[in-house]
């Protein structure tokens, strides 16, 4: 009976040090807000769990998403027991206890264990081995969580022995109905006092979390926690009568949480810089700007920025603007150059450019188109007329299969003495076309040069146009 009553004591003193974000953590998945994607009716996680079939899982996602969450309320519904670690720090000596650990569990009360094993994408060779072959025979379940993407960051061997499941951001309307419940909740959350919360700094912790509920319910514990020591030390009293309303406004709600800042991992990196590329390719420059100064604000190099704005500007502007190519270049080398943060007013220019001008990607599949056909075989030998007049016939050429005109004793015909700089010789050998112009831009003209080119070296051969 006494020791009953002293780890009461010591459950109390533990909770009450608990931070508000632990305290609302959901306990099932009725309770759970958010990834319907994964948990909603009928989908995938949930049926897994509703027929207690769970295997190995990779959680992946932002932080605060819920992974360590949705292990929990798996370990519950299932009534698994749950053991967590972290991969980083995480031994095979520990890795083998827990083996051991499980197994009797087992064996004694048939009970199953998950293993949750946070930052799994740092989980090594050597710790797999000693667990895989368990997780195999269905001796222990391994749930993973990174923030990383785990086809690029975690083993190959995991990935091939688990079902992954992304998690994404809480939408605003998510967050809000987070703190809605924390505000509400009597046994866990604030439901106890007297508070009034305007909409307003509702929506401003629902905007710059960022999808993050840990810490959007971190920012509401702040606001009340000091508005209750604020008043205590106005002269308020836990005991001098009922607590007085707690108000708190979007002033309070904004002084409360952190300004956010953009960061991302290794899968942000690519995803923001594929936002980018395609803004500026939709013509959207408002966009195109929005996504330059997210990567710059995530801490980006500007380089990298720059690199990608000098290859767009071939691939999908091209010839339908010619000055794209050398604005990126030039803005390429002023980044180099000036450095941030100045550098940012360099890139914006550049993205808002390439963002309006007229769009083609007729040079990139020219050069694509022509790859294709040389990596294929189609290797063609040099016409003699337009060999270097120091080299000497190659051996056995002879187009390898492909048909060559019969050009014998041709000479090499100089264009400038030509009539309009044009003449009916074969440059190629085969009848191909890589470039095709679109009607955009500058490229119209092009467009227009080049039938009148092809029509007149026709009518050079005595060919029809």
């Amino acid at each position: 009976m006494v020791s009953d009553l002293w780890n009461q004591t010591r459950a109390r003193a533990r909770q009450s040090v608990e931070p508000l974000a632990l305290r609302m953590r959901p306990r099932s998945l009725d309770e759970l807000v958010g990834q319907s994607q994964i948990v909603g009716e009928g989908k995938l996680l949930r049926r897994m769990i509703q027929a207690d079939a769970i295997t190995s899982l990779i959680l992946h996602g932002p932080p605060g998403t819920g992974k360590t969450t949705l292990a929990e309320v798996i370990a519950n519904a299932t009534r698994r027991r749950f053991v967590r670690e972290n991969a980083a720090s995480v031994g095979v000596k520990r890795i083998r206890e827990i083996i051991d650990e499980a197994t009797g569990v087992l064996e004694s009360s048939a009970v199953r264990t998950i293993l949750f094993l946070d930052e799994i994408h740092r989980f090594s060779k050597s710790q797999q081995d000693v667990l895989l072959g368990d997780v195999e025979r269905g001796l222990i379940t391994l749930i993973g969580a990174t923030t990383e993407n785990p086809l690029f960051a975690v083993n190959s061997a995991l990935i091939s022995r688990s079902t992954l499941f992304r998690l994404e951001p809480l939408s605003e309307e998510e967050i809000i109905d987070v703190l809605r419940r924390a505000i509400a909740d009597r046994e866990r959350g604030y439901g106890s006092l007297p508070i009034e919360v305007d909409d307003a700094a509702l929506r401003v912790w629902a905007v710059k979390s960022e999808g993050d509920a840990r810490r959007a319910l971190s920012a509401l514990e702040v606001a009340i926690e000091s508005m209750r020591r604020r008043q205590k030390g106005l002269g308020g009293s836990e005991g001098s009568g009922p607590p007085a309303l707690l108000v708190i406004d979007e002033h309070l709600a904004e002084e409360s949480i952190q300004q956010k800042i953009a960061v991302y991992g290794d899968d942000g990196h690519y995803d923001a810089a594929s936002a980018m590329i395609k803004s500026i390719r939709g013509s959207d420059p408002d966009a195109a700007v929005y996504w330059v100064a997210r990567m710059l604000e995530a801490g980006e190099d500007p380089r990298f920025i720059a690199r990608r704005l000098a290859i767009l500007a071939s691939e999908d502007v091209g010839n339908a603007d010619p000055r794209a190519i050398m604005i990126a270049q030039a803005a390429w080398d002023l980044v180099e150059r000036i450095g941030l943060p100045e550098a940012r007013i360099t890139l914006g220019q550049c993205a808002t450019y390439l963002a309006c001008a007229p769009k083609s990607n007729a040079a990139y599949r020219a050069i694509e188109s022509a790859f294709a056909d040389v990596r294929d075989g189609r290797v063609l030998p040099v016409p003699m007329y337009l060999r270097d007049s120091n080299s000497s016939p190659a051996a056995g050429d002879s187009g390898k299969g492909v048909r060559m005109r019969d050009r014998e004793g041709e000479k090499y015909k100089y264009s400038h003495n030509a009539e309009s700089g044009v003449t009916g010789q074969d440059y190629l050998g085969v009848e191909k076309r890589y470039y095709e112009p679109t009607d955009h831009g500058a490229e119209k003209v092009l467009k227009e040069r080049l039938e009148e080119i092809r029509r007149m070296r026709a009518q050079r051969r005595g060919e029809r146009p």
